[in-house]
């Protein structure tokens, strides 16, 4: 069936629902509530070039088989999203649909003023990676491909005990001597918090603590970002998916961490500390803390997700790579 134009993220918000839970790039970023919450945040000056593509009739008539997030600010075509808010990107397609998908997506850039695409945030197995270079030299176009950052996570075993085992022997150790010393401050606590009264009466302290943590955090955190998150952090509350966790000492809030839980997965999405307790190690130790209850749980991954800061490496992190993909007119 021809692509059909993507004007809204509401039309077929089942559909989209759908499609992305069949597809091998399945995460947060790409549910249609995020992409309309980023949308609303950064869309100014951008037009959406999006389009799906709907099953052929028969008993999958109301289905969906491939979406294409795309918007398009002057020459150039990019996912809605962008690498300072999005982790993961990509195309959403069912298995077996690739190539029709892929082969719809060019024909569709035919008819489009556009001199380039940038798709960036693709996972190692992105399926764009596999199948769409090939077709689009094929097409006349350009691909470069390269490395544009890393991430990190851990499938997670069933206990704690096993977790620790994972780690090399200096990390464990390590681990095992920031709990004692943080056990000797009397009264220290940690908790989530979740849903979206609780969440957004807590996000100033998390937007606080976050800025505190450091220079670059601090730059980032712009009055276009700050929107941003709370737009984002009451969105995802509302669904269910966000937990917004403090570690206390002395009757303060000292660190925190924002983690979505989503497909069976963690996600920590980012974190801060006040360094006045940089000695206690709390940011670090907070982080673990919300590994062990994802453990508990019976979560089946954390995702420490963009970034290699070595904090990821020292609580189990393995690297992956992601790569942008740029295809230009020739």
């Amino acid at each position: 069936m021809a692509p059909k134009p993507l004007t809204s993220f509401h039309e077929i918000e089942a559909e989209w629902e759908g499609v992305l839970t069949s597809s091998p790039v399945n995460t947060v970023f790409l549910t249609p509530q995020w992409q309309e919450v980023w949308w609303d945040t950064f869309g100014d000056g951008k037009d959406m070039a999006g389009f799906y593509i709907p099953s052929n009739d028969g008993p999958d008539a109301n289905r969906v088989d491939g979406i294409a997030s795309l918007t398009i600010s002057g020459d150039t075509l990019s996912f809605v999203g962008n690498q300072e808010t999005v982790d993961y990107n990509d195309f959403m397609v069912r298995p077996g649909h690739e190539t029709d998908f892929y082969q719809a997506l060019l024909t569709s850039l035919e008819d489009r003023q556009w001199d380039v695409m940038r798709l960036d945030s693709l996972v190692e197995n992105s399926p764009t990676l596999t199948h769409l270079p090939d077709l689009a030299r094929q097409h006349g176009y350009s691909v470069e491909i390269e490395k544009e950052d890393t991430a990190s996570g851990i499938e997670l075993p069933s206990s704690w005990d096993e977790y620790l085992a994972i780690l090399s022997k200096k990390d464990r150790h390590e681990l095992r001597r920031k709990f004692r010393r943080l056990e000797t401050v009397p009264n220290w606590k940690w908790y989530a918090v979740t849903g979206e009264q609780q969440v957004m009466s807590r996000l100033e302290d998390f937007l606080r603590l976050m800025k505190q943590s450091s220079e670059a955090k601090e730059e980032y955190m712009t009055e276009e970002h700050e929107r941003f998150f709370n737009n984002m952090a009451r969105r995802m509350s509302q669904m269910g998916l966000l937990r917004l966790y403090f570690l206390e000492l002395e009757g303060k809030p000292v660190a925190t961490s924002l983690c979505f839980d989503y497909a069976s997965s963690r996600l920590l999405y980012n974190s801060g500390y006040d360094l006045d307790y940089g000695y206690y190690s709390v940011g670090l130790l907070l982080n673990a803390l919300c590994l062990r209850e994802a453990i508990e749980q019976g979560i089946g991954y954390f995702d420490f997700l963009r970034g290699s800061e070595t904090y990821k490496q020292h609580l189990g992190g393995k690297q992956h790579d992601l790569y942008q993909m740029v295809v230009r007119r020739n």
